[in-house]
């Protein structure tokens, strides 16, 4: 693992380095982005920085540097890895304790670590605790990720790795990292961005590329589902096969998905 915190790389990546009083370690003050490393090279990193931008726009922080950041980058793959993890998070910086925020300069993090490939299939679990559509964090990529520790702490103790949640009508909406996709009556579906979910890179890209229907239904459509696969940076696209107590195939739309990403996904290396 590699370190950079506002304009230094660290000695030691895991040595205390944040204050105390940082807003996002005190209330979760803060956005972020995880960023697949493929070769040594960050996967679609335009895109991401400027949801980057969005996310702290949203959450009323001032104006990422994305200069520095592109430093960061720079500096923690100095050392490239064959398949890795970028970490972003900018936060609103020192405060005083409580939920009001000060006046100092945010605090800016990058950091890269190795990853091993992700299965091509998964466990999911549905939870019942919804999204909130219409909250002031939907749609935003922040910090305060509370709700999906509590919610992947479930899914782990299913022998699952993803848990889906509704929205507060009931609606499909997402997974605490990842966006769900669906096959009905030979249709590719995902839920629109009116659900609250996260606007996932991976998510648009798959969007784009395949001709995908975006919809919004009762979470129990996915009972009716002939495939389902998982969204994510790190996951790409993984096919579920089970989810709570019923089995699915690693059907053929799925497949030709992923033989889709596997195809393009170099077009945005470095991008």
């Amino acid at each position: 693992m590699r370190a950079w915190l506002d304009g230094h790389l660290l000695d030691d990546p895991h040595a205390p380095a944040v204050a105390v009083t940082d807003h996002g370690v005190t209330v979760g003050d803060g956005v972020f982005e995880a960023i697949k490393v493929v070769e040594g090279v960050p996967f679609a990193l335009d895109l991401h920085l400027q949801r980057l931008h969005r996310s702290a726009t949203g959450l009323g922080l001032a104006p990422i540097d994305e200069a520095a950041i592109r430093q960061g980058i720079k500096e923690v793959l100095a050392e490239p890895l064959p398949l890795g993890r970028l970490r972003i998070t900018v936060t609103a910086g020192t405060a005083p304790l409580g939920s009001g925020r000060g006046h100092g300069p945010r605090t800016t993090i990058v950091v890269a670590d190795g990853i091993a490939p992700a299965p091509d299939s998964t466990r999911a679990v549905t939870v019942a605790w919804p999204r909130n559509e219409r909250g002031a964090l939907a749609g935003l990529k922040t910090t305060s990720y509370a709700e999906n520790v509590v919610a992947l702490a479930q899914a782990h103790a299913a022998d699952a790795s993803e848990a889906i949640f509704p929205n507060t009508v009931g609606n499909l909406c997402e997974g605490t990292g990842t966006n769900v996709f669906y096959v009905v009556d030979g249709e590719l579906r995902t839920p629109s961005l009116a659900s609250g979910c996260l606007a996932g890179v991976t998510r648009g890209l798959i969007v784009e590329w395949c001709g995908v229907r975006e919809v919004d239904e009762p979470i129990e459509v996915l009972t009716e589902a002939s495939e389902i696969f998982l969204a994510s940076t790190t996951r790409d696209a993984q096919a579920v096969v089970r989810l709570d107590d019923a089995d699915l195939p690693h059907g053929p739309v799925t497949r030709d998905v992923q033989e889709v990403w596997r195809r393009r996904e170099r077009e945005l290396l470095g991008h």
